[in-house]
C-alpha cells in the first residue's frame, strides 16, 4: 500500500511532538513493506525555528537516526492532486493549513480513489475549537484522534463511527534502555515551557519537590521566557536548552528518574491522554513519577508501571523513596518496559492503522 502523509514537519522536533511519533510509525510501516511518502510545506514554523537556533547542525540527529526516512518539501501552492498521485491512503495532520485539507477533501468528493484521514494530536479541538472547525473535513473518510476524549469531541461534531482512537507510542527502535548501564544521578525533565498553561504545576510537582528531596534537576526544552529562566535559577535547576528528540534516550540513561507534568488541558478538558514523553520514558527504562491525570483508558498500570503523586508533598516523598530504594526503581523499570513492549510501540500503531485502513475499504496487503 502507498501512504502519503502531510505533516507539519518530519525533519524538525522543535516544539513539535508529533514528529516523534510520526518518525517511528512511518519507519515501521516501511519496515513491513508499505511505500511511505512524507510531505512537509515550505516555511514550516518548527523547522524555521530549529534552523534559526541551530542551523543545519540541528538536523544532524534526525538524519543520523532515521536514514531510511526521506522528506519532500512542497510549495503550499502546489497541486495536491499531483502530491497525492498514486496513493492508496492520504493522511493530513492538523498542523497543516486548512486550505490543504479543503483541496484534498474536494478531490476525494470528486472521485479520487484514495482514502483520506485527518490526524488530530492536539488539544485545540477543546482549547481553540474554531481553529479546528476552520478545516473543511466534509470530504474526509474519517478522523484519527490521539485519545478517547478527543474522539468523543469529533463524535459530538457528527463523525460517529468514522473517528478512531490512535494513540501515540514509543519508537522502540530508538527508545530503549542503554546496552550498558552507567552512573545515574538526579532527575531530568524534557519538555517545553509553552504558553504558561502548567507553570504552577511545574513548580508544585517538579521544581520544589526536586529541591526538597535534595536531587539535582536537569531540564531540556524550548520556549522558556526570561521569567521562566529566572524561576529555574531560583530553584537551582540546570537548564540546557533544546535537545533533539533522538538524544533523549542517552539523556534519560544518565538520570535516576523523570517526572511527567501534564498540560492543564490534559487533566481537565481532555483527560486520559498522556504526552508521548510517558511512552518514551518508560521505553527507555527510566523510573517515572507523575503529577495527577486520569488514565481513563487503562493504558498503563499506575502504581506498577509508574507512580502517581497527588500533591507536591507526596511527590517529594516519592522522590526520596526512589532515590534510596534500588528495588523500587528496578520494579518500575521492569514493569514499565513490559507494558510498552506489549501494547505501546510504533509497530503496534502501524498494525492499528492497517486495521483502520481495512475498515474504510483499503487492501492493506503488502506485495511480495
Amino acid at each position: 500500500m502507498k501512504i502519503v502523509y502531510f505533516t507539519h514537519s518530519l525533519q524538525s522536533c522543535w516544539n513539535h511532538g508529533n514528529a516523534h511519533f510520526l518518525r517511528g510509525v512511518l519507519r515501521e510501516l516501511q519496515a513491513v513493506g508499505h511505500q511511505v511518502r512524507a510531505l512537509e510545506p515550505q516555511g514550516a514554523w518548527s523547522l524555521e525555528n530549529l534552523l534559526r537556533d541551530h542551523g543545519q547542525a540541528g538536523l544532524a540527529a534526525f538524519r543520523q537516526n532515521y536514514p531510511e526516512l526521506s522528506v519532500e518539501t512542497y510549495d503550499p501552492a502546489a497541486d495536491p492532486a499531483a502530491l497525492a498521485d498514486g496513493a492508496d491512503l492520504v493522511i493530513v495532520h492538523e498542523w497543516n493549513d486548512p486550505s490543504l485539507a479543503a483541496r484534498l477533501g474536494a478531490l476525494r468528493k470528486a472521485g479520487a480513489h484514495w482514502r483520506l484521514l485527518f490526524h488530530d494530536t492536539h488539544h485545540r479541538a477543546v482549547s481553540d475549537p474554531d481553529a479546528i472547525r476552520a478545516f473543511d473535513l466534509s470530504g474526509f473518510d474519517g478522523v484519527l484522534a490521539f485519545g478517547e476524549t478527543l474522539a468523543a469531541v469529533y463524535r459530538r461534531w457528527g463523525w460517529g463511527g468514522r473517528v478512531w482512537v490512535w494513540h501515540e507510542a514509543a519508537d522502540t527502535r530508538l527508545f530503549h534502555p542503554p546496552a550498558e548501564q552507567g552512573p545515574r544521578e538526579g532527575l531530568v525533565w524534557i519538555g517545553n515551557w509553552g504558553d504558561g498553561e502548567r507553570t504552577e504545576e511545574l513548580e508544585r510537582f517538579l521544581f520544589r519537590p526536586a529541591r526538597d528531596a535534595g536531587l539535582p534537576l536537569d531540564i531540556y526544552g524550548v520556549r522558556y521566557p526570561a521569567e521562566a529562566l529566572a524561576t529555574l535559577a531560583a530553584y537551582g535547576v540546570r537548564y540546557h536548552g533544546w535537545a533533539p528528540n533522538a538524544a533523549a534516550p542517552a539523556i534519560f540513561a544518565r538520570h535516576l528518574a523523570t517526572v511527567h507534568v501534564p498540560r492543564r488541558f490534559y487533566t481537565t478538558l481532555l483527560p486520559g491522554i498522556p504526552t508521548i514523553r510517558v511512552f518514551e520514558a518508560l521505553a527507555c527504562g527510566i523510573p517515572l513519577l507523575s503529577a495527577p491525570w486520569s488514565d481513563s483508558e487503562g493504558l498503563f498500570r499506575p502504581g506498577t508501571d509508574f507512580l502517581f503523586a497527588d500533591t507536591g508533598e507526596a511527590m517529594t516523598a516519592r522522590l526520596r523513596d526512589l532515590a534510596h530504594n534500588p528495588a523500587l526503581r528496578e520494579s518500575l523499570i521492569r514493569h514499565g518496559l513490559e507494558t510498552i513492549r506489549a501494547r505501546h510501540t510504533c509497530a503496534h500503531r502501524a498494525q492499528e492503522l492497517m486495521s483502520i485502513a481495512a475498515t474504510i475499504g483499503l487492501d492493506t496487503g503488502v506485495p511480495a
